[in-house]
């Protein structure tokens, strides 16, 4: 049963300031927690109902975490989803590391100003999908550990790294011949991307901004999702997915015909 401290504190931890002050953050629903008892993650602790701590008892002691049982009711009133009937998490932040660079042999995808949390946690389900362990962020995107992006990420929050940082700095990181890709309404066609790299960045704007005018003198080639009927344009996150999509496409047709 929760106790009111407890609830009081869950319900705390919707905000970012209580996040941050407190260094940990939210995981709720069944699926996403078992994978978060699976995973390296440290986990403060677990608010479960009965259903959920009989269906994994073996995971739940393998994580030696802190279990408080309590009814769906219980965790649906301090949780952020309109219902939740199998568990809740209090996760500890891990420390903020940038991996070491790597894009001779990846993607690395770069959001200038993704404010919206569902797109954030699409565009980490994306990279988790296409397989890109790296997402850096501009300072104004919106912050991973809000609950709708633990959410929409559907668990590859645990496998992508985040980073935040002003992305003009990150760029000053990268070897001087890293093909910066940036997304815009006019530039070569993804479809049919010639001469198309093999790794590097893709740099993604907001949909109301795009890519800032600064970070715009950094990109090695402007590129675009052709449009074949009236829509303005795409959500970022559906950008995204075509982008990384056509890239693969275009690698695995490049290593076919060497």
């Amino acid at each position: 049963m929760l106790s009111k401290n407890q609830a009081k504190n869950l319900r705390a931890l919707h905000r970012k300031k209580a996040r941050r002050e407190q260094g940990l953050f939210l995981v709720e629903g069944e699926k996403v927690v078992a994978e978060l008892l699976a995973s390296s993650w440290q986990i403060d602790s677990l608010y479960a109902t009965p259903e959920f701590i009989g269906a994994y008892q073996g995971l739940i002691k393998q994580a030696g975490v802190v279990l408080v049982e309590c009814s769906a009711a219980e965790l649906t009133a301090v949780s952020t989803l309109v219902s939740n009937s199998a568990a809740l998490a209090l996760v500890k932040m891990p420390e903020p590391t940038l991996k070491p660079l790597d894009t001779e042999q990846a993607w690395i995808l770069a959001l200038d100003g993704i404010n919206d949390p569902g797109n954030l946690g699409s565009l980490l389900r994306i990279a988790d999908w296409y397989g890109i362990g790296q997402v850096v962020c501009s300072p104004m995107t919106a912050e991973v550990y809000n609950p709708k992006v633990i959410t929409a990420s559907k668990g590859s929050f645990l496998r992508v790294a985040v980073s935040y940082q002003p992305l003009g700095a990150f760029f000053n990181q990268l070897p001087a011949n890293t093909a910066i890709l940036g997304a815009y309404l006019e530039g070569e066609s993804i479809h049919q991307l010639k001469a198309s790299p093999s790794s590097g960045v893709i740099l993604l704007g907001s949909e109301a901004q795009g890519i800032s005018q600064e970070l715009a003198l950094r990109v090695t080639r402007k590129i675009t999702i052709p449009a074949f009927g009236a829509a303005e344009s795409l959500n970022v996150g559906v950008a995204a997915a075509v982008i990384c999509d056509n890239l693969k496409r275009l690698s695995t047709l490049k290593s076919y015909q060497s």
